[in-house]
């Protein structure tokens, strides 16, 4: 697993160790940074007895490989304030607050009335100071206390006055009594192309004391697309938990596909894929609704058509009736086609209307999410790729996974007229001989030693339960690279 402190802790630790007490401020000045939405206003910085601008030109701190952190928080009571002192203490790193140019009022319910018509009007609130050089910065901590259950506006213009491509961006907050809400969704979807990592939220009355919170927050702390073996689940960019092993539902029709679901939440399965073209959405949802497992328990996967690009507001409405589970987790686009940009961004107001908790790609490679990528807003959370020991995507899957998004193989064991031969294959049946497991097994253990999800199709009750069974044994590197040189490029699907 990637963990936030194998990327940047471990260098900037010891030099926070070194800077406690020495609180530095990110470097500021008074040149206008706008946006579309939102600008941040040029105001004149306070000069100290010496005729030197306060905290105005404070020393970065960088990790062993020259990451800078910055630590940027907008605090009302001053709750937030200190629960960003504590993760300087803890990590190094700039200090920097985000201020509005009006304030805010002081009166705490006429704040939130105030809160509740800026998001009402999609406000932007003018800020004061940028930051100076945002671009040397690496690693940003986002904190906010909760107003009205979401992010402060005040924090969206902050978020949207900058580039944050590549960057590594983690939220915090505090809060009252509505807990975290949506709001490092709305963080997330902020900062299109930044890789984001879990959040840590708090009630503003424990800030004060929740240096031992804190710590274990970051000790713990995993990248969106982090496999927790534990929980057998990971956390897209979305924000959202997606199980690592489900069930396909290609070619099953209504009955099987009825039955197989249930075998698979029977046995603990909680990931589903189906789409338009199997013909079996309303089998799935019939399935879940029989299952008595609780709706958010469960993690639905569908896909919108290429047929369906020239209207996919119809496809989308037509998948939530068919379906009739309330909401989709997971929608994606089948594969590209003309009208593919335009259906994603119907996608993406689905998403904002909370109709849609994610949304993907399937069967997008290098070259197609190039052009892709820079005409959307909300970034992938999956693209689902056909993969498998004869067909490993060795470019793709990293180049895709750089990008903060997840890999789902469809076909992870070879498709359908292929999987005798992949089962049979010396290498992968001596691997398996080895653990006392099924050659099916091993495939897809490594596909998840990988960070690849995988959601092999079956209607035979015995083996949907089998294939859940992959998280008793670990395949060692050297297996790990046995089954590496199977690789022989050889697509079994003409997607």
């Amino acid at each position: 697993m990637k963990k936030l402190i194998g990327i940047f802790l471990t260098g900037i630790l010891a030099l926070g160790l070194t800077a406690c007490g020495n609180s530095s401020s990110a470097m500021q000045n008074s040149a206008e940074s706008q946006t579309e939405k939102g600008k941040i206003a040029p105001v004149e910085i306070p000069e100290q007895e010496t005729g030197q601008p306060e905290n105005g030109y404070a020393q970065a701190e960088a990790d062993s490989e020259g990451n800078k952190t910055l630590i940027a928080y907008f605090s009302r009571s001053g709750n937030t304030k200190r629960l960003a002192e504590i993760i300087q203490e803890q990590v190094g790193g700039d200090l920097f607050e985000i201020k509005t140019s009006a304030p805010y009022p002081e009166d705490y319910d006429s704040i939130l009335d105030q809160a509740r018509q800026e998001q009402r009007d999609n406000a932007r609130p003018e800020l004061t100071l940028p930051v100076e050089n945002m671009e040397d910065y690496q690693t940003i901590f986002i904190g906010y206390p909760i107003w009205w259950g979401n992010t402060p506006m005040a924090v969206l213009t902050f978020l949207e006055s900058y580039d944050f491509t590549d960057k590594t961006v983690v939220p915090f907050c505090t809060y009252g009594s509505s807990g975290a809400g949506s709001s490092f969704q709305s963080v997330s979807d902020a900062v299109p192309g930044a890789v984001m990592f879990d959040g840590f939220s708090i009630s503003g009355s424990q800030a004060e004391e929740s240096q031992n919170d804190v710590q274990s927050w970051l000790d713990n702390l995993e990248t969106p697309d982090s496999f927790n073996l534990e929980t057998k689940t990971v956390r897209l960019n979305s924000g959202y938990d997606m199980p690592i092993v489900g069930l396909g539902t290609y070619s099953l029709s209504d009955e099987e596909c009825y039955q197989s679901v249930l075998v698979l939440l029977e046995n603990g399965g909680r990931l589903i894929d189906t789409a338009y073209m199997y013909h079996n959405e309303a089998a799935v949802g019939r399935a879940v609704r029989d299952s008595g497992i609780p709706r958010e328990e469960i993690f639905v996967t569908t896909k919108i058509y290429p047929t369906q690009f020239d209207d996919p507001r119809q496809a989308i409405e037509e998948a939530l009736v068919k379906l009739d589970i309330e909401y989709i987790d997971l929608m994606l686009l089948h594969h590209p086609g003309t009208g593919d940009v335009e259906a994603y961004k119907v996608m993406e107001q689905y998403v904002a209307d909370g109709k849609i908790k994610s949304i993907g790609l399937s069967n997008w490679y290098i070259e197609e999410l190039e052009e892709f990528l820079p005409q959307i807003s909300i970034t992938p959370a999956v693209v689902q790729n056909e993969i498998h020991p004869y067909y490993q995507e060795t470019d793709v899957i990293p180049y895709i996974q750089k990008l903060g998004i997840v890999v789902e193989s469809w076909y992870p064991l070879g498709g359908r007229g292929h999987t005798k031969e992949l089962l049979t294959n010396e290498v992968i049946s001596s691997i398996a001989d080895a653990h006392g497991v099924s050659s099916a097994q091993v495939i897809l253990r490594w596909d998840i030693q990988n960070g690849v999800i995988v959601m092999p199709g079956s209607s035979n009750p015995e083996h949907i339960k089998e294939n859940l069974d992959i998280f008793g044994f670990e395949l060692t590197d050297d297996e790990m690279e046995q089954i590496k040189v199977l690789n022989r490029d050889e697509k079994h699907d003409w997607y």
